[in-house]
This record gives structure tokens, sequence and C-alpha cells, in this order.
């Protein structure tokens, strides 16, 4: 193919057949040998699309009209969810999500090279309105302050929503609650062109268990009009509330929030319960997003690492202290390394509110705390981690393979880094014991849990 003449051109409508759903959810129609992505596109439908972005590798394009529909395409009304990029499957049966995503892990695995046996995918009895917390931005109409959700390819542009669909519907009464009031008082709203403004997104938490809510006013500015006020008319209002605080986060890159925490009202956290575990929750806590598939999450990862009362655990990237906390009861031992030191505050505060006398959790870098504890005569007999999207680095697995843990439990969100660093773990003396597990974490989006345990061989 030339290098400078395309098979497509921008604006052309054009109709195929969809041949595969890749892991970022968008469906492939192939020109030749040139992929053609979009959303809303289900595996051996026939569409009708137009050509919206194009580059050497592939284009993009947008469903315009569906010519024979796939057996599990239903249609929900809610395309205004696909806009914004919150609900990408929102059209598609959930049964047929769950094997999707199935069948996407195992494309993962397979073009690592890797033979590994992958089971159903695990998914939820109510697969929506689960999220325990959200961040949306808000922007000024004309006079009316509106929330909602970036449009996709059109940074700076929010599509106002008042139904997000996945997140628990207490949360979007609150939003639009606070939005309102912001409203009324003429808050003004940061504007990235000319950097002025004050308010920057509205963050909500809730406790699934507890109910406690937590509002987070996240503003450009150390301040904002008349904030007193507003934490009393939020208090005055929203039932359950416990916690408003304003997140002061002056920042030019495009972060949600930083750590500079004020509390204008009630307290810096609420509470909720993880497997009998209680925990304290602040503004940047990393807490998991949907607390029923967190339940059957943990559960499983502590089924599939055999644990032993005799056992010492260690929990790498602990944050909060969720994973070691919820298994400190089927062990001897829990060891827990996390570099965020706020985090290892709230996971000590964690230990001492639950009361447990055989965990610990330290600030330090994981690989270097990791060999610290191995040259301290301390054997792991199983190693636990839950990493961010990007997944291990070369500095942990490395530890791993020296400490050589009988089971080295991984849980990630993101299958393609987990199947990166099962490679490199296979290539260093392990072996995948057992199935690679997905469950379904985010249902009616594209992402996908996956819970994987690797031995030492021989």
């Amino acid at each position: 193919m030339s290098h400078t003449i395309m098979p497509v051109r921008l604006g052309q409508i054009l109709t195929g057949k969809v041949v595969e759903v890749l892991y970022n959810g968008f469906g492939v129609v192939m020109l030749n040998d040139y992929p053609i992505r979009m959303a809303n596109a289900f595996t051996d439908e026939t569409v009708k699309f137009e050509i919206t972005q194009v580059n050497r590798k592939f284009a993009r394009a947008e469903v315009v009209g569906i010519i024979d529909p796939s057996p599990d395409r239903v249609e929900m009304g809610k395309d205004y969810l696909l806009d914004v990029g919150i609900a990408p499957y929102v059209n598609l049966r959930y049964e047929a999500q769950l094997k999707l995503k199935q069948a996407q892990v195992k494309k993962i695995y397979e073009t690592a090279g890797i033979a590994a046996t992958i089971a159903p995918t695990i998914g939820m009895a109510h697969p929506i309105q689960y999220r325990n917390k959200t961040v949306v931005p808000i922007k000024y109409d004309g006079e009316k302050l509106v929330t909602g959700f970036i449009k996709r390819r059109t940074p700076g542009e929010i599509l106002p929503l008042t139904d997000y669909y996945v997140n628990d519907p207490v949360i979007d009464q609150t939003i639009a609650t606070v939005r309102n009031i912001l409203n009324q008082h003429q808050v003004t709203v940061f504007d990235d062109d000319t950097q002025q403004g004050a308010m920057r997104y509205i963050m909500v938490r809730r406790g699934y268990y507890s109910h406690e809510l937590m509002v987070v006013l996240v503003s450009q500015t150390a301040t904002i009009k008349d904030e007193a006020i507003i934490a009393q008319e939020i208090v005055a209002v929203v039932p359950g509330i416990h916690s408003v605080v304003l997140n002061h986060n002056p920042r030019s890159l495009h972060l949600l929030m930083s750590g500079n925490n004020r509390t204008l009202w009630g307290e810096d956290v609420i509470h909720d319960t993880l497997l009998g575990i209680e925990f304290e929750i602040g503004p940047n806590s990393f807490y998991q997003v949907n607390p029923q598939t967190t339940e059957v999450l943990y559960a499983l990862a502590a089924k599939k690492a055999e644990l032993k009362l005799t056992d010492t655990v260690i929990d790498a990237y602990s944050g909060i202290g969720t994973i070691g906390l919820t298994v400190a009861n089927q062990v001897k031992q829990v060891l827990g390394v996390e570099v965020i030191e706020r985090a290892v505050i709230d996971a000590q505060k964690n230990v001492a509110n639950n009361h447990v006398e055989n965990a610990s959790f330290i600030t330090a870098d994981a690989p270097e705390q990791m060999r610290k504890w191995q040259q301290s005569g301390i054997k792991a007999d199983v190693i636990f981690v839950d990493p961010p999207r990007r997944g291990l680095t070369n500095e942990l697995l490395d530890a791993v393979t020296e400490i050589r843990p009988k089971r080295f439990v991984y849980v990630s969100c993101n299958p393609e880094t987990m199947a990166r660093d099962a490679k490199y773990l296979i290539e260093k003396g392990f072996h995948i014991k057992g199935d690679v597990q997905p469950l379904d974490q985010f249902p009616q989006t594209a992402h996908v849990e996956v819970v994987t345990v690797f031995e030492p061989n021989n």
C-alpha cells in the first residue's frame, strides 16, 4: 500500500462485516488488509459506517446503520452512553458481553504465545448501577451549569447527563444536586484556554454497605466562592452525606485530583466494609469501584492462593490494605508494601480499627522492600499483587522470581499487560497454575478483571 494513498477517505460511507471486537471495545471491519475500527459494532454484524479518521495503520468510523444485526444486539435507547464512551457494550446482551471478554482474554494470551485455559467470565446478577465513585467535569452552557462527560473526539465539549447507567443512582442524584447548588452561587468554572475560573470537577463516593456519601469539589483555586455556605446547603439536602471536601488541584496537567484536601464539613473519610473488614476511604483512596464483584474477586484470589494458617503473605501495591486485610484471618502474617505514603497511613488505620494483629504495612519501593524482607530471613509463601493498568515492572517481577513464593497471585485490570508479565515470569521459571479467571468488574464497558496464579517450576 502506498504511503501517500489511503484506501479510504474522510466522510466516505461504506458497508462491511465486523470480523472481531478488540479489547478496547471497537469492532473491526477489514478493507483488504486495512482495519477500520468503530464503536457499537459487534462480531458478524453487517454495518454501514462513515469514516471519521484515517492514518496509515487503520481508520476510525462511526456506525450510521445496522444492516444485519447480531442476535446478541439489544437496542437500549441509550446511545448517548456511546457518545461519551461510558458503556460501549450497552447494546450487547449481557451474556454475550461475558463470552466476548473471555474470548478477548484468550486471544490476548494466545497472541503473547502463552498456553493457558481461560475460564468463563464471572458476571453480575445486576450488571448496571454498580459504581460507588464517579468524577464528572462541569461547564457553563450559557448561564446554566451542566455536568456530564466529555464527548469522544471533542475535547472540552461536555454532553450533559443525568443517568450515567453504571453509577449507583444515589451518586447520579447527588451530582445533580451539587451542580445546582454551585449554579445558584454562580461559582466560576476553570477554563483551559483563559486559565481563569475555579471549579473543575465534582467527585462523589458512596459506601455500598454504609451508604455514607462523600462529596469532593475539585478546584483550580485554593478556595471557592461561598464555600462554607455551599457545604451547608449540600448537607441540608443530600441524604447520607458524611463528608464535604475541597480538593485544590491547580495543575495544568489533566489529573483529576491532587492530594491537597481540605474538609469543609463532616469527617475526612467515609467508611465501608469488604468481606467483613471496615475500611476508611478518603478522597484519594484507591478502593475498587464495584464493591459487589470486589468481594467475589478477593474471595476468589484467596481461594486460588490456597492459603494456610502457617503462611506468610506479602501484599505488594497494597494501597489501603484491601487484599491484605481481607486474607489476614486465613494466614499467619501479612506484610504490605506501598510507595504512596498516605495510602499506607490509611492501611495502618484500617489495621487498628479492625483490631488485626498479624498485618503490617510499610511505605517503600515494593521490589526493594521485598528483597529486604527476604534478606532478613522472612520467607514469603504467597505474594499478592493488584497493580495499576500499566502492570508490573521488571524489577518487581525479578524480586518475585528471586523470592520464589509457593504461589504468586496476580490480580489485573488489564489482561494485555498481565499477559506480557506472564510471559516474563514463564521465561524466568514459573508456570500458570489452574485456569486464568476473568471477572466482570466493569459491566457494560470494555474492561475486565483477571486473576492468574503462578507457581515456580519444580
